[in-house]
């Protein structure tokens, strides 16, 4: 009996994890219509029905399920063995892209980057640090960093840094002379530095305390778009802000901010690195994950 190809075999996980021919078609490097011709060959050597198509979706039929349940492992294992025999560390070489928020561009450059650069001189690593969430399959990325509650169901996580905890803080200055608010809900009678989010939208500060959760969409007359500036408007005065605590932490140590409403700000699972689970892991950024993962 012959055996399905290996590339058809890839092709299925790559559509399956997609839900489109398109966009699977577009990160293999091959065109729709070869691709679906692929699967029609795959699915008639098998004798079975993969995918549910229609003109607008594709979906998984039940063997279509069953079979990616087990390829998606064994083929990483495949891809694992191939890298480990082909490239010994010192001959690690190529390109690593990984995009990521500042907190998270901020953290890896001081913990991971200079040990991975020492040990694989010659990765290029280009880390990219932007506000925005990105599709970082379609935009030639092999990695993304973001908090734990914004990466994609489908990806594969690896946490690192701890938990992360928002603050809401305040210069002595501005306390003396607008007070010091009790309750998040006592936000609405001051004057708040707003943040505003790549996508438009103003962000909206989230708390909790035991079983009571709340987001509000604050008030005030000055919004901008990054922690850095977030923390310098609030240190001048100028009103409440809401950013993450390592970006405060050093002006709280100086005095320069306050902290406010504590028992309404515990700490949340922090930052992950991301990847999609479907894909060959390329060996820098296994190499990466395993720097994390020593430090972790």
């Amino acid at each position: 009996m012959n055996h399905a190809s290996l590339s058809d075999l890839k092709a299925f996980v790559h559509v399956a994890h997609m839900c489109s021919f398109q966009k699977a078609a577009d990160t293999l490097g091959v065109s729709r219509s070869s691709l679906s011709h692929a699967l029609k060959g795959l699915e008639q050597h098998l004798g079975v029905r993969l995918l549910h198509r229609t003109t607008r979706s594709v979906a998984l039929t039940e063997a279509g399920e069953q079979l990616l349940q087990r390829l998606t492992p064994l083929l990483q294992e495949l891809d694992d063995a191939l890298d480990a025999v082909s490239h010994g560390p010192e001959e690690l070489a190529g390109a690593l892209r990984i995009n990521a928020n500042k907190g998270g561009a901020r953290w890896l450059l001081g913990h991971v980057v200079p040990t991975f650069l020492q040990r694989y001189p010659h990765v290029e690593l280009d880390l990219v640090s932007e506000g925005r969430l990105v599709d970082i399959i379609a935009e030639g990325f092999d990695a993304g960093v973001r908090l734990a509650e914004s990466v994609p169901k489908d990806m594969v996580a690896v946490s690192f840094g701890g938990d992360v905890r928002f603050v809401t803080v305040a210069s002595p200055a501005y306390i003396a002379t607008f007070g010091r608010p009790g309750t998040p809900d006592e936000l609405q009678s001051h004057r708040c530095i707003r943040q505003r989010l790549p996508s438009g939208k103003r962000y909206r500060w989230e708390f909790e305390r035991g079983t009571e959760q709340m987001a509000i969409d604050v008030p005030g007359a000055l919004s901008l778009d990054d922690n850095d500036l977030l923390v310098e408007a609030a240190c001048a005065g100028l009103g409440i802000a809401y950013v993450p605590q390592s970006f405060a932490q050093k002006a709280l140590e100086a005095g320069h901010l306050v902290l406010l409403l504590e028992d309404w700000t515990p700490p949340s699972p922090g930052l992950c690195l991301y990847y999609a689970s479907y894909r060959h892991v390329p060996a820098p950024l296994q190499a990466f994950i395993g720097i994390i993962r020593e430090i972790a």
